[in-house]
């Protein structure tokens, strides 16, 4: 590894985890397709299927009811478009771009309070004076720029009893904390293969209840995945997916080939924090639960891009929010949300890998306090952005 640079931004993308990489050449390896009756289709066909029933019980879902995607972008819209046709879609002001995107112009937003928890007071209102078919209700289990985590057990119940279906984005929170989409009582649950050490290509869409009858596929293709989404699948990156999901998983529980436990992580994001609070910094969603890697740092008259252009000068990678703007650097609708107005061009998201270890964390902190002390703070604009 290049002990140069220092990767800070896993919730961009994680390091593959060796396991993974190793059963994606054992898939690739394969010549057949899937849905060939011949032998190696078989071969093929038996890795996918392993794959399938492997990820479906690490998160609580049933194999037949565990649709193999290119991603966790198009799982979300595969859900969406799917099971919001006529309904009206109520989501959080905080989603990811993913949603955001798949969601209808217009669509309402559920606000979130200071720390970026969404405030299901005001979608039981909305749930309760609604008319026509019952809403789809969009609420990602923990965001990818602050780290919150939303009470989605919560929401379940307020869904259900209105009788609304709940769509659940877990992109940023599987491999990261426990997932049971059974325990959890949702309907529909997207993840994303390379977000917990798999490659980039391959994500999931996990359904359960009348989900699993009512989603129409976007893509007809020739009826793989039980006809609700065709094409030839992903097979290494889906086989790498499995694999590193089993490693990420047992992560949690202190096992797996990672370096650090939640609690561990937790706890030296809890120092970037005091480091971070001490100079001056503002740590956003900083009160709320979070993902033990993921912490949001505002730094008052420094811009964003210039916060990244040091760090990456210094060594280190972060970002300023979602990996997914194309080159972007823009102010956060996340930060907008929670009322962090100036602050919403002046944050950093800084998110530990599963390889990070205690020593990289402390060059971060004197990497950041360097950074902190010699950026002059400057006159705030009512914009900031710029392409990179």
């Amino acid at each position: 590894m290049d002990r140069d640079f220092f990767y800070f931004d896993a919730n961009a993308s994680e390091p593959a985890r060796p396991a993974a990489l190793d059963a994606m050449a054992r898939a690739a390896a394969i010549t057949g397709n899937p849905s060939s009756v011949h032998r190696a289709g078989r071969q093929a066909r038996a890795i996918l299927e392993s794959a399938r029933e492997r990820l479906a019980a690490l998160f609580g879902a049933r194999a037949d009811n565990c649709v193999l995607t290119s991603g966790g972008t198009e799982a979300n819209l595969l859900a969406i478009a799917g099971l919001g046709g006529g309904r009206r879609i109520l989501a959080s002001a905080v989603e990811h771009d993913a949603v955001r995107a798949a969601v209808p112009a217009g669509a309402d937003l559920i606000p979130v309070d200071g720390q970026g928890v969404a405030r299901l007071e005001v979608l039981e209102q909305w749930l309760v004076e609604a008319d026509g078919p019952p809403p789809l209700v969009c609420l990602m289990l923990a965001n990818n720029e602050v780290g919150t985590i939303q009470p989605v057990a919560e929401a379940v119940r307020i869904c259900h009893a209105h009788g609304a279906l709940l769509h659940v984005d877990a992109v940023q929170a599987a491999g990261r904390i426990p997932i049971d989409l059974g325990a959890l009582g949702c309907r529909q649950q997207a993840v994303s293969g390379h977000k917990f050490g798999g490659v980039k290509g391959a994500g999931a869409l996990l359904l359960a209840g009348e989900a699993t009858r009512a989603l129409p596929p976007m893509m007809a293709g020739g009826g793989q995945e039980h006809g609700r989404r065709g094409g030839t699948p992903a097979l290494p990156a889906i086989a790498a997916m499995a694999e590193a999901a089993g490693d990420a998983v047992a992560a949690l529980a202190g096992g797996g080939d990672g370096r650090a436990d939640p609690t561990t992580l937790a706890r030296w994001r809890d120092a970037i924090d005091a480091a971070a609070r001490a100079a001056g910094a503002v740590v956003c969603g900083g009160d709320a639960p979070r993902l033990p890697n993921t912490t949001s740092l505002a730094l008052p008259g420094r811009a964003a891009q210039i916060q990244l252009i040091a760090l990456d000068l210094a060594g280190f990678g972060v970002s300023a929010g979602s990996a997914c703007s194309s080159g972007k650097v823009a102010r956060s609708h996340v930060l907008q949300a929670m009322g962090h107005g100036s602050l919403a061009g002046e944050a950093i998201r800084v998110s530990l890998p599963w390889t990070v270890r205690e020593d990289d964390v402390t060059r971060f902190i004197a990497a950041w306090r360097a950074m902190a002390a010699r950026l002059p703070a400057r006159a705030r604009s009512e914009r900031t952005e710029v392409h990179v």
